[in-house]
């Protein structure tokens, strides 16, 4: 399994939206050492950024690294704020499975949503057929189906409303 980094929260090292934070090293490593998780994975940071932040550059170029990979299953970890541009962007990519996941809290914070949205990615990508998924909230969402609720702080199914 290839895992691809691109900033987000789940990276950032203090996150205050009225202060100043710091999307620091890739936390996906350590999140997944500390859940003992025991199968063969590559963390690869493609880009250290807020997903507010990220540009039609910036999605272009994880686009092309994901595109390039030779590993049939891809985990990236991403902000959650943008995460369904992204996905779409991605959904160009055939023979692949791709799962993006984030979380709403930082990694190094002890009640963190990472470690289980991760974890449920790494296993998502094992068990699913190729395309491109958002795993967040301990469900699976198609991009095209999919909505961040900012008021409950998770994602949501659309076609469920």
């Amino acid at each position: 399994i290839k895992i691809f980094t691109t900033g987000g929260t789940i990276d950032k090292i203090y996150f205050d939206r009225k202060s100043a934070y710091q999307v620091g090293d890739p936390q996906a490593s350590g999140v997944l050492e500390r859940a003992n998780v025991c199968l063969d994975y590559e963390v690869e940071s493609i880009i250290k950024k807020d997903s507010l932040d990220l540009t039609d550059e910036d999605r272009e170029l994880i686009r092309r690294k994901v595109k390039a990979a030779p590993h049939e299953r891809v985990v990236i970890t991403h902000g959650t704020d943008t995460m369904i541009e992204t996905a779409k962007v991605l959904q160009s990519i055939s023979g692949k499975t791709i799962a993006l996941t984030g979380s709403m809290y930082p990694a190094q914070f002890r009640d963190s949503d990472a470690v289980f949205n991760l974890g449920s990615a790494v296993i998502a990508v094992q068990v699913l057929e190729p395309g491109v998924y958002l795993v967040m909230n301990g469900r699976i969402f198609n991009p095209d189906q999919v909505r961040k609720n900012i008021e409950l702080n998770r994602f949501e199914d659309i076609t469920l409303s």
